[in-house]
């Protein structure tokens, strides 16, 4: 048994707890939350922390099988530049990418993390997630631009996904991006998810994608063809509100990732389909656009937000806590308590996992993390604050 207390208490049940009381097994299994309103007795068993303590995080999007690219390349490149060296220098040696594997996941609890939603194209993360203290969904992602290749990929993700059932790994197969899906693949991918609990999809991540789906010209067209990453025939969705609305399965949750260059009008079309979440990876985006989501505007138009990491090929931690520090520097109007409930509650409510994750209640199973060095007046976070996970 054991008992913590701080001078606040963040669990997403209500306001802000004053030196009040959680209580828990050893198992970690949330067993009661005293409000004391602010008259904590003194004990020799209770853990007090001049901080804050608020469940544990929830990343929404993760690449773990890319850990073993850290620094392999340069910044600012953009996009599309991105990605054609991505697809270049992937490949790696099977014992250099298990080795990162291992070293991401730990950072990933080490920093607070306990349900990871992580996009697989392989099986070479499956074994460490079998055995991590994290809760993890693949979300197995297939792509293709080529329509005749449409049917060989899904043959392909068919087959991952039966190697993460073996595992015993919950899975959800996802399209990649609104303009490396052909629409026939679209079609085909839409049959074999119409009982998805969560789907997600890269989404306006760069300039140019709705250009690209249209009208198959603009600049990130000009990039991909140089870089080899297109076939000879594009068939594509309308427009990528058309293939988020018409050709994305419409069961379940909906994660967008990035949205750095979305704008009111496709915000208020695609807010039309329910239970959509909007994932943001400020990291990753600053280091492959050098450019933030606009954070003000998806807010007024009342979007859920949750948070990312991305991978460590496009980012140089996977800290949720960096994530929220990078918000609230560039979005100093958001306070403490809106931010970690995107990190947390949002998080767990996107992957259908609330049960469990992203609440300080009785019965459920958190994580406990402590926010250190915190502006406990104006309730924001400092350059300096820090996190240690409690349980």
């Amino acid at each position: 048994m054991k008992y913590f207390s701080a001078q606040f208490i963040l669990t997403n049940s209500g306001p802000p707890l004053k030196r009040s009381l959680i209580k828990a097994d050893d198992d970690g299994t949330i067993l009661s939350v005293e409000n004391t309103e602010g008259n904590l007795k003194e004990t020799r068993s209770v853990e007090f922390y001049n901080g804050i303590i608020i469940p544990g995080f929830v990343n929404c999007h993760c690449h773990l099988e890319l850990s073993h690219l850290k620094g392999a390349i340069p910044q600012g490149t953009g996009l599309a530049g991105f990605l054609t060296l991505l697809q270049n220098i992937r490949n790696n040696n099977p014992d250099v990418i298990l080795s990162s594997v291992i070293s991401a996941d730990k950072e990933l609890y080490r920093e607070g993390v306990e349900l990871c939603a992580d996009i697989c194209n392989d099986k070479v993360t499956f074994t460490v997630k079998k055995k991590s203290h994290i809760r993890y969904l693949n979300l197995l992602e297939v792509f293709a631009t080529d329509p005749e290749k449409a049917a060989s990929r899904m043959s392909e993700i068919i087959r991952l996904s039966e190697d993460s059932e073996k595992d015993g790994l919950p899975y959800f197969i996802v399209p990649h991006t609104v303009y490396t899906v052909s629409l026939p693949l679209f079609r085909l991918l839409r049959e074999k998810t119409n009982e998805n609990r969560v789907t997600s999809i890269h989404f306006m991540e760069t300039k140019g994608e709705d250009t690209f789906v249209s009208h198959h010209s603009g600049p990130l067209m000009d990039s991909l063809a140089k870089g080899g990453m297109l076939s000879k025939v594009l068939f594509t969705p309308e427009s990528c509100v058309s293939a988020i609305l018409n050709e994305v399965t419409p069961s379940g949750s909906l994660i967008l990732v990035h949205n750095t260059y979305t704008d009111r009008s496709t915000i208020k079309a695609i807010q039309k389909r329910k239970n959509t979440y909007w994932c943001l990876c400020p990291g990753s985006n600053k280091y492959i656009e050098n450019k933030l989501p606009p954070v003000d505007l998806l807010t007024s138009e009342g979007c859920d937000i949750v948070i990312g990491t991305d991978s460590l090929a496009s980012n140089n931690r996977l800290s949720i806590i960096s994530e929220l520090k990078t918000l609230q520097e560039s979005f100093p109007a958001f306070g403490l308590e809106e931010i970690i409930r995107w990190a947390t509650i949002n998080g767990a409510k996107a992957l259908g996992e609330d049960q469990n994750y992203g609440k300080i209640e009785p019965g459920m199973r958190p994580g406990l993390l402590l926010l250190e060095n915190v502006d406990l007046i104006n309730f924001k976070l400092l350059p300096e604050t820090s996190l240690t996970r409690l349980l």
